[in-house]
């Protein structure tokens, strides 16, 4: 562990980007059989929409491949509540990974609409950032928050998967601060 300490048998491990009930609680009182945190609603909610972030994936390019890695064995996301949703209308996190064209753009915006609130969107790369190497190409958009609003970026070309896992555990870090979806002042 990083603190140096050894898992007690029986008792699971913490994941790293996570955080317990007990580390946002105001007050925890244990008794016998059971105990009682005391907390905000705010935080409350807030905390439940960390550790259960359903992600649309949008793979336009060689970024996705990452991404596919990402949601993989190796580094297995389910451990953070993140299960992949195939469908907008029961996601409230939208990744974008790779190069976005003018003809892909009101797609997305479509899928971005579909989805409920609160809703986020990670940009995945050089490309779906900036338009990267294809930024002076007529069909390429300029970056994905041309047409949806992005909270946080992942920078890299291609990303790499732990570049992809930073940028949730500053998604979650920003939900965790109560600031609003769109408004992109975390994870730059």
């Amino acid at each position: 562990m990083a603190d140096g300490t050894l898992p007690v048998l029986g008792q699971p491990s913490k994941p790293a980007g996570s955080l317990g009930l007990e580390d946002i609680a105001e007050e925890v009182v244990r008794f016998p059989g059971g105990g009682l945190a005391l907390l905000h609603a705010d935080t409350l909610f807030h905390w439940a929409q960390t550790s259960s972030l359903w992600p649309l994936t949008f793979g336009l390019a060689c970024c996705a491949i990452e991404m596919m890695a990402t949601f993989a064995g190796r580094y297995d996301l389910d451990r953070f509540g993140m299960i992949l949703r195939p469908t907008p209308r029961q996601s409230d996190v939208m990744i974008i990974a790779g190069t976005v064209t003018i003809k892909m753009a009101p797609r997305i915006r479509t899928l971005y609409d579909q989805m409920a609130h609160p809703k986020w969107v990670i940009s995945m790369g050089s490309c779906a950032n900036s338009g990267d190497h294809y930024r002076n190409v007529y069909s390429v958009v300029p970056g994905v928050d041309h047409v949806i609003p992005v909270d946080v970026y992942v920078a890299g070309c291609p990303p790499t998967p732990e570049a992809l896992m930073e940028g949730i555990f500053a998604l979650q870090r920003k939900i965790m601060a109560g600031r609003t979806p769109g408004s992109a002042d975390a994870g730059r």
